[in-house]
């Protein structure tokens, strides 16, 4: 079955920390892009953060320098630190594959989105 399970989440005040994780599994396909996207209420699901095979990273501009990504293929996961966390950070964070790193609003590998992990950061 192919599922993408997102963890890590909950409640933390301004200028905290969270480490979201998010493992993959069911599909036989080497994947080359992961990225972490986040829907806050009443907006569209846009990328944080996305990492390909070879490490090269890329960073929603709002977050660059208070996020990382990173990733283990062997354990099929993948990992966002988050730092310096922001009210507006809010959000339910999400992750999955895009068919190419040309386009990271997708298509995607996994048709079907996990259900992601709340993040809510009090002011």
């Amino acid at each position: 079955q192919v599922q993408l399970v997102e963890s890590g989440g909950g409640l933390v005040q301004a200028g905290g920390s969270l480490r979201l994780s998010c493992e993959f599994s069911g599909t036989r396909f080497n994947i080359n892009a992961m990225g972490w996207y986040r829907q806050a209420p009443g907006k569209q699901r846009d990328l944080v953060a996305g990492i390909t095979v070879r490490g090269t990273t890329k960073y929603a501009d709002s977050v660059k320098g208070r996020f990382t990504i990173s990733r283990d293929d062997a354990k099929k996961m993948v990992y966002l630190q988050m730092n310096s966390l922001r009210p507006e950070d809010t959000a339910v964070y999400y992750c999955n594959a895009p068919f190419s790193t040309g386009n990271w609003s997708g298509p995607f590998l996994f048709a079907s989105w996990g259900r992601g992990t709340q993040v809510t950061v009090s002011s």
